[in-house]
């Protein structure tokens, strides 16, 4: 008798909340229900517009009022430094397909890309024109470190081009306990410049180039060698490097036409460079907070330019140094006008 009434509120409590979530299941529909009727009446149609080909033409995509998530669609062709990627092969175009709608969706992320993009593109691309290297590797560093000249990888690869300290040393940078070149974007720009053209006459196109700078030169030439191939497009390689170029040629596609992925930003928005005046550094500095207030800034905005600066000193042996010292009358200091306690 006992175990029959346990059994009969046990029964009776499952039909309750049963009933109850059928309830609240119907007034969640019938509410969204109402939300597309009204916006279906009063709203205007949703448009998104994406880029239809080469040249650069939008499609213009019309989709329900109240609608927000849009797919992108992804152009015939494409090409990154010339090389047209054979996007008809299912995979590749799947692989395009996942970076353009991860990176156009990103928005926050994106948005500082583009702002960034502002103040350093155009120096980057000087760099690697200089240096005999395609300007669509200027983007490559947007994907290595958003463009961060701080930024610090879990394997200690630094600066904008994320490089490892035996890479940089090989490629000509000065890195110690107080001179770090891998954050000095101008220096770091060529030596990447130099890895770049070494991995081309290692590999012989540009595709396998980018490619290769996710793995390194040496893995990269092991799996071809293992897989008896000679292209990027044909290697079965980890997720990571498998995503690593189709990340970077989405880049491309959304910074050269942010308008047609949805991103408008106003240039005054975007992130700039003030003018500066270059101190040649031939002597040793045992103090860079004097030697900062000496030139009419603070400490923090002499290291917000110098960041291949890692110590409060700098000690000159054989090699001289330039350090920018910001003009931008909103950056200036005056030690004299500090309150003491």
């Amino acid at each position: 008798m006992f175990n029959n009434i346990k059994t009969q509120v046990a029964i009776q409590s499952v039909l309750i909340v049963g009933l109850l979530i059928y309830i609240g299941w119907q007034e969640f529909a019938d509410t969204r229900q109402g939300d597309v009727k009204l916006s279906n009446v009063d709203g205007a149609p949703s448009v998104t517009t994406a880029p239809k080909n080469l040249e650069g033409s939008p499609e213009v995509i019309m989709a329900p009022a109240g609608y927000k998530a849009f797919t992108v669609p992804i152009p015939q062709q494409v090409n990154f430094v010339g090389e047209t990627i054979p996007l008809q092969e299912p995979d590749l175009r799947e692989r395009l397909d996942r970076e353009i709608h991860v990176n156009a969706n990103w928005h926050s992320n994106t948005i500082l890309m583009i702002k960034r993009a502002q103040r350093w593109l155009p120096t980057i691309e000087r760099i690697l024109e200089e240096n005999g290297v395609p300007a669509d590797f200027k983007y490559l560093p947007i994907i290595e470190s958003g463009l961060v000249e701080y930024a610090r990888s879990p394997a200690d690869a630094v600066g904008f081009w994320q490089l490892l300290k035996g890479t940089a040393k090989d490629f000509g940078l000065e890195v110690n306990k107080e001179v770090d070149e891998r954050y000095d974007p101008i220096k770091s720009t060529e030596a990447a410049c130099k890895y770049l053209k070494k991995a081309h006459s290692k590999f012989g196109n540009w595709v396998n180039v980018a490619a290769s700078y996710n793995i390194g030169m040496r893995g990269f030439e092991r799996r071809l060698e293992e897989q008896r191939v000679d292209s990027y497009f044909d290697m079965l390689l980890n997720d990571e490097t498998a995503r690593y170029f189709f990340r970077l040629v989405a880049m491309k596609m959304i910074l050269e036409n942010p308008e047609a992925y949805g991103f408008y930003i106003d240039p005054k928005e975007g992130y700039y460079q003030p003018e500066f005046e270059v101190v040649t550094v031939t002597e040793t500095i045992d103090d860079l907070v004097k030697f900062a207030h000496t030139h009419g800034v603070s400490y923090k905005i002499l290291k917000r330019y110098n960041r291949w600066l890692r110590k409060p000193e700098l000690t000159v042996k054989r090699n001289t140094y330039q350090i920018l010292i910001s003009q931008d009358p909103t950056e200036q200091y005056d030690p004299t006008s500090r309150v003491s306690d």
